[in-house]
Order: C-alpha cells, then structure tokens, then sequence
C-alpha cells in the first residue's frame, strides 16, 4: 500500500514557523546567554511579533487551504491573526518594565506569550476541528504557567490551579463534543461537516445535538459567558497584571474565532436552530457580568466582569451571522484590545512593586496629582462603556446594526440597556479620579519609553478609529470569505 504523502505549503504557515522558532531561540538565549543579552529579550521579542505581522499583512486578500484542507489563510483569519499580533505587542511594551519591577524577568515569560500567541493563530486559521483544538490547548497551557507567574504570591498560584482545573474541565467537554461530531458526520473538517448536515437533517440526530451542546461548553467557557465564566474574576485578579491584559484580549479573540468558524460554518444550520440557546446564552452574560462589576471594589475584578459583559456583546455577532456578523466582531476585537489594553496600562503605571493599586479608591485624586493618566483613563472608560466618539460606540453600533438587520430587535435592545447599566461603573472610576480626595500618596512615576509607546498606541487607537472607522470597516467587511 503507498502512502501519500500531501504537499507541505510553508508559506501559508510561515507566520507559525517564524514565531515558533524564535520563541525557542529567545528560551535558548535565556538559558546559555549573560544576564546583559537576557535584560534585552523583551526587545527582541517585540520585533519578532512586528516581522510576523508584516508577513501576515502580506496574506490579506488570498484564501489558501493547506496541510489536507486542515489549515487555512482568508481574510477572517488575516484579520484575527493581526489584532492577536497588534494585542501581544502592546502587551510585551507594557511587560518590558513591568518584569523587572515585579522580578519576573525570565526568558520563558516572553516564550510563553509567543507560544500562546501562536496557539491563537492556529485557531483562527483552523479548517479542521483538530487543527483549532491543538491550537487551543498551545495556548489554555501558556496561559496555565502565565497565570502564576509570580511564583512566591499565593493568589498568582491561586490564579494558575483554578484557571488550569477549570480549564482542563471545560476542554473535555470541548473534545467530547468535537469526537461525537466526527461519530456522526464522520469527518472533523469544517466544511465537510457542513457538506454532511447540508444533506441531511441535524436535529433528528441526538449525536449531533449532543456534540453542539458539548461545544458550546467549551468555547462559552473559553469566552468567559455565563454561567461558564466563574474563574474569569479570580484569574484576572490573581495573575500578573500584564498578564491579565494579555488573557483579556488576544485568547478571548481567538477562542471568538474559533466560535464563529465553526458555528457559522461547520454548524450553520443547527446554529440557526440553535440561536435561542445562544441568544439566551448572550443575554445573560451582558446582564450578569455588568450588574456584578458595579459591586467590585477591585478595579481588576471590575475589568473581569466588564470582559464578561463585553463577551456577551461579542456573542451577538455570532448569533447574527449573516454578512455583518463576522465584519462586526472583527472590529469590536479590534476596538476592545485598544480600550482595554489601554486600561490596563494605567493600571501597570500606577503599580509599585508587590503593590498593584488595584483598588478603585487608590484613584482617588489622581486626576489632580497625575492629569495626563487620569485623561487617559477616562477615554478608555468612556470607550469601554460605549460613549461617542470613542472606539466602543462604533463597536457597539456596528454589532447592534448586525443583530437588527438579521433579526434579532429584542436582543439589541437588551445589548442598548446593558450599555447604560455599564455606564454607571466606568464612570465611577471618573468620578474617583476627580472628585475625591488622595486616599494614599503616588508613588513617583517612572515612566520607561516602551509604556509610553503602549499608552500612545492605544490612546490613538481609541480615538482615531472611533472618529474614522471607515477605512477598517471596509476592509473587515471583506471577511465574508469566511462563508
């Protein structure tokens, strides 16, 4: 019997490749290298992700399917793959500072977040379910050791055991879902899956009720939607703050990704019939994430929540399909890693070591004692709580237009009130900043160049795509190469 062996197309992977060979290189450099050549590594490491974003900006406009239709190069894919890359490399700008202030200053930190990053771009590239699951366990086990990175704080280690119990709990369902589809369809590639249920009636097969159930277990958990979304607080308040921003943006995109490919291309007809369970689903976390965060004391629990909120947001596009599904969540990924790595960095600037000011009341007078932070912070929250004509209106608009059109009034009228509950959060962060008086003394700012070149970016991003979002929305509209 001859064995065939399918061609290899390098060139479609080649972001792949070239991140996974220079994060071994950079473990490498930390292990056999001087400490002088280790302090530099964060550098190195945010030109190896601006060198693969230049290649993957390349890819826009091709649809290459690769390595037997399992992996594939289209625009929804492209589009993802930037915001990943844009995402960890405002994060490792605000790293560079932030480990050698907390001493975490390892070589593995950085190679943790390239793998991590690059387990996202193999799930939105995924056109076969084993493809978006071995991306999805490359980046759940970076993020595993991220989480407790600060190895002598026991609520970092707190952070990791949960996130890690509760991730791998959440991924058997996930993997149960996926064996039970290939039982019933026969295959696990995305398009001949739909191939398969085109031609025959999915709903009078309880496999295949069961397995879509199954996954939607395991991307609600990986999105933080409720009531999946119970280690979202304690993780994000746990982990390094860094590292947090970095879990808030790039694998909740990537696990978005994932989602939509498969529900709005392996599943589009279950999906459809489905769609009350994921508008109930989407409902839920709206609502629950954003009456929570206006209990929290703790600023990053009250991100945590509003990531729920945000998530359930996100969900809408999902469910609203269509031609403006996928174009909206694009962009509202792409407007949330701004505003809310935006955030954050006013978080990791105002921190000392062992402390992270992470009480809201800590910003009590910092519009006084430090005016251009607190301006920043108060357009990322404006933006977060979707007040024009920042970013987060757009973003928000855009999906809501995409639940209208498609049918969906009463969620995004649900989506609208929830947009006012979050107001009264966001803003009371504003009101802290600004009319209460200095509960602590700041701590000298040292503000390095790479924060501020963070700060900038996402700053710019807030405003200048919530002023001129033309030109991205045009170009994300073009993701329709998903269907």
């Amino acid at each position: 019997m001859e064995i065939v062996i399918p061609p290899f197309d390098l060139k479609s992977i080649s972001p792949i490749i070239i991140i996974t060979v220079f994060a071994m290189i950079i473990l490498a450099i930390d292990v056999f290298f001087k400490k002088m050549l280790r302090d530099s590594l964060g550098y190195f490491t945010f030109l190896v992700i601006a060198l693969t974003g230049m290649i993957v900006g390349t890819q826009l406009g091709e649809t290459v399917y690769s390595f037997s239709n399992m992996f594939v190069v289209d625009n929804f894919a492209v589009f993802f793959n930037l915001i990943f890359l844009v995402s960890t490399g405002i994060v490792i700008l605000l790293s560079i500072c932030y480990t050698k202030q907390e001493g975490i200053n390892n070589g593995e930190y950085y190679t943790l977040i390239l793998f991590a990053t690059m387990g996202m771009m193999l799930m939105a590239s995924g056109a076969d379910l084993i493809t978006i699951f071995l991306g999805l366990e490359i980046m759940s086990i970076s993020l595993y050791v991220l989480a407790g990175f600060r190895r002598d704080c026991v609520r970092s280690n707190e952070a990791s055991l949960k996130y890690f119990l509760l991730g791998a709990f959440a991924t058997c369902f996930l993997l149960y879902g996926i064996a039970m589809l290939y039982g019933a369809t026969g295959t696990t590639n995305i398009k001949e899956i739909a191939s398969f249920l085109a031609n025959n009636p999915s709903l009078s097969n309880p496999m295949i009720v069961t397995a879509t159930s199954l996954l939607v277990i395991g991307f609600g958990f990986k999105v933080a939607c409720v009531p999946f979304h119970k280690w979202t607080p304690d993780v994000y308040e746990g982990a390094p703050t860094a590292i947090t921003a970095f879990m808030s943006v790039g694998p909740k995109a990537a696990a978005f990704a994932a989602f939509a490919r498969v529900f709005l291309v392996a599943l589009p007809d279950v999906g459809q019939k489905w769609s009350i369970i994921l508008w109930v689903l989407a409902a839920l976390t709206m609502t629950v994430g954003n009456l929570v965060a206006i209990a929290q004391t703790n600023i990053k629990r009250m991100l945590a929540y509003s990531s729920i909120a945000h998530a359930g947001y996100a969900l809408m596009a999902i469910i609203a399909g269509g031609d403006f599904g996928p174009a909206s969540l694009i962009f509202y990924m792409l407007a949330y890693t701004f505003m809310n790595l935006g955030a954050f960095a006013v978080v990791i600037i105002l921190g000392r070591k062992g402390e992270e000011n992470a009480n809201i009341e800590d910003y009590s007078g910092l519009g006084y004692k430090h005016p251009v932070l607190a301006v920043a912070m108060c357009i990322f929250m404006f933006s977060l709580a979707g007040i024009p004509p920042f970013v987060g209106f757009i973003g928000k608009f855009y999906i809501f237009s995409a639940a209208i059109k498609n049918g969906f009034i009463i969620l995004a009228i649900i989506g609208v009130i929830n947009c006012v509950i979050a107001v009264f959060y966001y803003l009371r962060v504003t009101v802290v900043m600004y009319m209460k008086k200095p509960v602590r003394e700041f701590a000298p700012l040292s503000l390095s160049p790479f924060i501020i070149i963070a700060l900038i970016i996402t700053v710019w991003g807030t405003i200048h795509l919530g002023i001129f979002p033309g030109k991205i929305i045009a170009l994300v509209q073009n993701s329709s190469l998903l269907y």
